[in-house]
């Protein structure tokens, strides 16, 4: 086995962290929720990203309102779209309405997609 070989073969114990944070983040703007026209990630809806030992990957998140039409489905798409990236080993996704849910989360970005600013 060539000395360049060894190299190109990627284990998922060697995806840095921040690294894994940052393949997360995209897969997490590509999960809309269905009634309004932006990312989850872009809506504020993320709290918190954990990445552990093992490529182990935890998601806090709410919804927009506890009776969202679109709760059994939205967190369910945000797991599967995390457990697609390679190497990622297990994804948790945790459910809160603890602090609630208010525009103020969402990014400049949304806020003008939304025309709120």
């Amino acid at each position: 086995m060539s000395d360049q070989s060894q190299h190109n073969d990627v284990t998922p114990t060697e995806i840095s962290q921040g690294d894994l944070r940052d393949q997360v983040i995209a897969a997490l703007k590509t999960v809309y929720d269905p009634e309004i026209p932006v990312d989850v990630y872009e809506l504020g809806l993320i709290y918190e990203i954990s990445v552990f030992p093992v490529n182990n990957v935890y998601i806090l998140m709410t919804l927009t309102s506890p009776s969202c039409p679109s709760a059994e489905v939205i967190p369910v798409e945000v797991e599967q779209k995390v457990k697609e990236i390679p190497g990622v080993s297990s994804v948790k996704v945790e459910l809160t309405f603890d602090p609630p849910y208010s525009q103020d989360m969402m990014s400049e970005a949304a806020k003008l997609e939304l025309g709120f600013m």
